[in-house]
């Protein structure tokens, strides 16, 4: 059977051109990093960085039934959003595991769903199972538009000079739609995946290198350095952040991955529920952070024990640039979560001693 080749973002060439470490990601070819992750991470914590996203998935929904579909195939009440408003739900499967995390834009003209990239394949499939009824449709516009995150304290002051709306109304979690230099359509949105204040911008992709360009342009002042991959994980796993693959899975249930806060059993049926309301009273398993004594790494897969018996394992690991210290996230047996609690890491055959510490690792200072 032949093997389909990696997809390209609209900024495959520039990425290529500047020194980008291309590695396949998800069914893509995407940059790792330019320089050095931890220069990269750091970047993000005390200035800005650019990151191409093009590789996330892009649904754009419309119709008089759009609500009803998500509302259908999702946890999270997307009712409840208002016009300009972006919301964090699950795509659950009819166990209670995980499709994806998604995120589910309200723009004026209908509804976007934003998914990981790798998860596409199985979120478009999930939609045309459950698309019967539906007075709507979707348009899958992943490759005719491109995505870039401008992440960190100062960010704003990058993408402000060339919006021509006010970035002051876009608040955590909102939108807005304008236009870029001047005749570029854009959405602009404020979520981020780093711990940091953040931009996202979607762009036709015949217009990415320029977008991409001009914000580098904007940022030169205030330093700003494209990143890649690598540092989007390590920014990310400090803040706590889950990522599909890790700490979601179609065999972990939301609960046990500490987001039932996005899962709504009483907004009526939706795909899932029944098993999700029995994993809400018994989740199996809880998502921890824990602090290992020394500097080994915890990679996933790493057995977390209690006096020599295995209670459960690691997600995500790394030794974090901002913390330095060596940290991971694991499902654990819900008796050996609580935060202080004495625990081992097996790092290869190494028994790493280990603490229970509160999620997140990191959080941003607040704004003075």
């Amino acid at each position: 059977m032949a093997v389909a080749s990696p997809l390209k973002t609209p900024l495959f060439d520039w990425h290529q051109s500047h020194g980008g470490r291309m590695v396949e990601f998800g069914g893509w070819l995407m940059p790792v990093q330019y320089s050095t992750i931890v220069e990269e991470h750091r970047a993000v914590r005390e200035r800005v960085g650019l990151f191409d996203i093009s590789h996330m998935g892009r649904l754009t929904f419309d119709g008089p039934g759009a609500l009803d579909w998500i509302e259908r195939v999702t946890t999270n009440h997307a009712a409840k959003l208002a016009v300009n408003q972006i919301q964090y739900s699950l795509m659950p499967n009819d166990r209670g595991g995980l499709i994806d995390d998604i995120l589910v834009y309200r723009t004026p003209h209908g509804y976007t769903i934003v998914c990981n990239a790798s998860n596409r394949p199985n979120v478009v499939p999930q939609l045309e199972a459950h698309r019967e009824g539906a007075d709507a449709n979707f348009i899958d516009r992943t490759l005719d538009t491109a995505m870039i995150a401008v992440q960190g304290p100062l960010a704003a002051a990058v993408v402000q000079p060339l919006f021509d709306q006010d970035l002051g109304a876009v608040r955590y979690y909102r939108l807005a739609m304008g236009r870029v230099l001047g005749d570029v359509d854009t959405v602009v949105s404020r979520t981020g995946y780093t711990g940091e204040d953040g931009l996202e911008l979607i762009v036709p992709a015949g217009q990415a290198e320029r977008v991409w360009a001009a914000l580098l342009e904007s940022g030169r002042a205030h330093g700003i350095i494209p990143c890649g991959l690598g540092a989007r994980d390590t920014l990310r796993f400090e803040a706590a952040m889950p990522l599909y693959g890790h700490e979601l899975a179609d065999d972990i249930n939301p609960y046990a991955a500490g987001l039932g806060w996005a899962v709504k059993l009483d907004k009526g049926e939706f795909v899932g529920r029944e098993a999700l309301r029995a994993f809400r009273a018994s989740p199996g398993s809880t998502r921890v952070g824990l602090r290992l004594d020394g500097k080994r790494i915890a990679r996933q897969g790493a057995w977390v024990l209690q006096g020599g018996v295995k209670v459960g394992e690691v997600t995500s690991g790394t030794f974090a640039p901002t913390l330095q210290a060596s940290l991971a996230m694991a499902l654990v047996e819900t008796a050996a979560a609580e935060a202080g609690t004495a625990l081992e890491v097996d790092v290869r055959g190494h028994s790493e001693p280990a603490k229970v510490v509160p999620l997140p690792f990191y959080r941003r200072p607040a704004a003075s």
